[in-house]
């Protein structure tokens, strides 16, 4: 798909037998909404930042729409510096995406540190209505078609966090709502609450990959299944560690070695045993650790969609070549359960 072309868009039957745009990217039903996203959407978390290469990130957008990937995943503090990765994004949304706003799915979060005072994080009314309206105004939108409460607050009354929520759609600054990283008690009363005031929550976005599997092991995948809510799952690659860069030691310029980062060096040795593993299974069975990873995290239709991150446009490439493959068996799920099982 190029920029101004349609597909057409069914509802999915199965895994890798979904309904295709283009006859490229599979689209699946997100929960019992009328709601259809691709199966691999783009994340802005990493590499779309004020420090990072504007046009590469503006290629990276160009690429993942040709092909098919028509929703964007942001938040509030995504950059670095917090915030640049909206802005970045809304620039390219202006510039060259501006005829297609109604193909594009764009999401974005607020709760997680974002500016300095009593109102700079968490989930307060003043923080998330706040939040929105600057996020609004650095993507250059009049809404997103998404918005989420991004991690649990315990300080503030569910009530209050729900209620911001209601009030973004009610506010028409939202279409839809969406919880992030809530514990599964938590995250059936925001649900209700949220139903109560007359807002149905579309989605919940978990981290989810072969070495981060305690959201499957918790029930929440199938409680969101149960009550018709969709899921989109991120780091389906374990930023990074799902892939051979990190087979024999840690790479001068990897995330792992930014003193900075998220992934930290000690991350990844404690998981090098089993990346070193799953890589030889992968090779055994004639593909790339980060293709197997990626069918893993999309073998079930309990996944609406998974986030992935990208530096350069042959990352993303490879990244979405993934879908090319066929869904891995019940041999090789086993084998990757005995590297590394559901805890």
């Amino acid at each position: 798909m190029s920029l101004g072309m349609r597909g057409e868009i069914r509802q999915f039957q199965s895994m890798f037998d979904d309904a295709r745009y283009d006859g490229r990217m599979p689209y699946r039903r997100c929960g019992d909404s009328g709601l259809l996203l691709p199966a691999i959407s783009l994340g802005c978390w990493h590499n779309f930042g004020g420090v990072d290469n504007f046009e590469e990130a503006r290629r990276m957008l160009h690429r993942a729409f040709d092909r098919g990937v028509t929703h964007f995943d942001l938040a509030n503090n995504y950059g670095p510096p917090p915030g640049s990765a909206e802005e970045n994004v809304g620039r390219i949304l202006v510039s060259d995406f501006v005829c297609h706003r109604d193909e594009l799915i764009i999401s974005t979060k607020a709760g997680h540190d974002m500016w300095r005072g009593p109102y700079g994080m968490n989930g307060s009314r003043k923080h998330l209505l706040s939040s929105l309206d600057q996020s609004l105004k650095r993507l250059r939108l009049n809404y997103v078609d998404i918005f989420y409460s991004h991690c649990p607050d315990p300080e503030t009354r569910l009530e209050e966090t729900m209620s911001a929520l209601a009030t973004a759609v009610h506010s028409g600054k939202a279409l839809y709502v969406g919880l992030s990283k809530y514990p599964l008690k938590r995250l059936k009363k925001a649900v209700k609450i949220l139903s109560e005031m007359g807002i149905r929550c579309l989605i919940y976005q978990p981290p989810y990959s072969i070495l981060q599997r305690e959201y499957e092991s918790s029930g929440i995948l199938e409680w969101l299944a149960d009550e018709g809510l969709g899921c989109i799952t991120f780091s389906p690659l374990a930023q990074g560690m799902l892939t051979p860069k990190y087979f024999e030691d840690i790479p001068e310029n990897s995330r792992a070695a930014n003193p900075d980062g998220f992934l930290k060096t000690e991350q990844v040795i404690t998981q090098q045993e089993k990346i070193r593993a799953l890589g030889d299974l992968a090779a055994a069975h004639g593909m790339s650790l980060q293709h197997l990873a990626m069918r893993w995290a999309l073998r079930s239709n309990k996944v609406t969609s998974t986030i992935i991150g990208a530096r350069t446009v042959s990352q993303l490439n490879d990244t979405l070549d993934a879908l090319d493959g066929p869904a891995l068996d019940n041999a090789l799920l086993e084998a990757i359960d005995a590297i590394a099982p559901a805890k």
